[in-house]
C-alpha cells in the first residue's frame, strides 16, 4: 500500500477499544473520524458517561460522530461523504448501519464479529458460545450488507476453549490477544485483493437476542453443566441469580463442579457451599445476597445456621 488506507471506525464498548487502538498505532491506516453511540447514563448515581471508544478517540484528537439513530440522521451522512474515507472498521457498534452510509466508502465495510459465522448472528454471540457449552469459538472478519452480519466472509480464526471461559475473559481474549492481528492482517490483504471473499452458507445461519436479567435466573432442575455455563457467560452482565428465603441471591464464576447428589437447589454442606443441581453440584466460591457486597460463601455460611437442607429456588 502506497497511501496511508483512511477509515472511519465505528464502534462503542471496551471490546472495541483494543481494534481501534491497533487502527490508530499501524502506520498503513489512518482513523480519519470515529462514530459511537451517544453518552449516557451509568452506575449507580447515573453519571453521564461517555463510551471508551469516544475516550480513546479524544486522546488521539479523532474527530467523533455520536449520531442518537445513525439511520435518521443525515448531519452525520453528510459529514461521512465530506470525510471520504477508504473504509469503515466496525466493530460492536450498537446500531444497524443504513445502505447509504455504507454506500459511503469506496473500498467497503469491514465489520469483526466474535463468533464463527453464520453461527450467532446477533447481539450476544459470546455469551451464547458459552451458554452452549461450545468446545470452539471464532472470530470472523466479513465484509458488510444491509443485513445483519450477513455479509461474505474475508478470514476467520478458531479459539479452543477449556470450559472455564467466562464471558469476560473470552471477551477479553478475543479482542486483545489475537483479534487486532487478525483484523490488521485482513484489511491489508484485502486492500491488496490478496483474499477472495467467501459467501456464508445462510442456511446455516443461527441467531442470538439481547441478554436480559430475567434470562440470568437459576433453575435448579438443569444439569451442573449447564448451571455452571450460565454463571460464567453471564459474568460480568448480568450476572446469574437464584433466591434464598425470598431474597435474591447473585453468584459468581468461582465455581466446581463436584459428584454430591441431593435434590435441586439444595444446600448438602456448610464448611464450603454446596448446592445441588439435577445431576451433580456446585461448589460455589463466591455470593452476593440483596442489598450486601459480594462476599466469599464461607463468610455466607458463617451468617446462616442450619442452612444444610435448605433450598434456593
Amino acid at each position: 500500500m502506497n497511501k496511508k488506507i483512511k477509515i472511519v471506525f465505528m464502534g462503542t464498548p471496551q471490546f472495541a477499544v483494543p481494534f481501534l487502538t491497533a487502527l490508530i498505532d499501524d502506520d498503513s491506516f489512518e482513523v480519519v473520524a470515529v462514530v459511537t453511540q451517544p453518552d449516557k447514563p451509568s452506575g449507580r448515581k447515573q453519571t453521564i458517561t461517555p463510551p471508551l471508544v469516544k475516550v480513546l478517540a479524544e486522546e488521539n484528537n479523532i474527530g467523533i460522530l455520536q449520531p442518537e439513530k445513525l439511520k435518521d440522521d443525515k448531519k452525520v451522512l453528510d459529514r461521512l461523504k465530506k470525510i471520504n474515507a477508504d473504509l469503515s472498521v466496525v466493530v460492536a457498534y450498537g446500531q444497524i448501519i443504513p445502505k447509504d452510509v455504507l454506500d459511503t466508502f469506496k473500498l467497503g465495510n469491514i465489520n469483526v464479529h466474535p463468533s464463527l459465522l453464520p453461527k450467532y448472528r446477533g447481539a450476544s454471540p459470546i455469551q451464547n458460545t458459552i451458554l452452549n457449552n461450545d468446545d470452539v469459538a471464532g472470530m470472523t472478519i466479513m465484509l458488510m450488507d444491509e443485513k445483519m452480519d450477513h455479509g461474505p466472509i474475508l478470514k476467520q480464526e478458531k479459539l479452543t476453549l477449556d470450559g472455564t471461559e467466562t464471558n469476560e475473559s473470552l471477551h477479553d481474549k478475543m479482542s486483545e490477544e489475537f483479534g487486532t492481528d487478525l483484523l490488521l492482517s485482513t484489511i491489508k490483504q484485502f486492500i491488496t485483493g490478496q483474499i477472495q471473499e467467501q459467501e456464508q452458507d445462510h442456511d446455516k445461519a443461527t441467531y442470538c437476542k439481547q441478554i436480559s436479567k430475567d434470562e440470568a435466573k437459576i433453575n435448579w432442575s438443569d444439569s451442573a453443566e449447564n448451571i455452571s455455563a450460565k454463571i460464567r457467560g453471564f459474568y460480568p452482565w448480568p450476572v446469574a441469580w437464584t433466591t434464598l428465603d425470598d431474597k435474591r441471591v447473585k453468584l459468581f464464576p468461582k465455581i466446581e463442579i463436584i459428584n454430591k447428589f441431593g435434590k435441586p437447589g439444595e444446600v448438602l454442606a456448610d464448611k464450603n457451599l454446596v448446592v445441588a443441581c439435577n445431576d451433580k453440584s456446585l461448589l460455589i466460591s463466591e455470593i452476593q445476597l440483596e442489598g450486601k457486597n459480594k462476599m466469599p460463601a464461607k463468610d455466607f455460611i458463617a451468617g446462616h445456621n442450619n442452612i444444610i437442607g435448605k433450598r434456593f429456588i
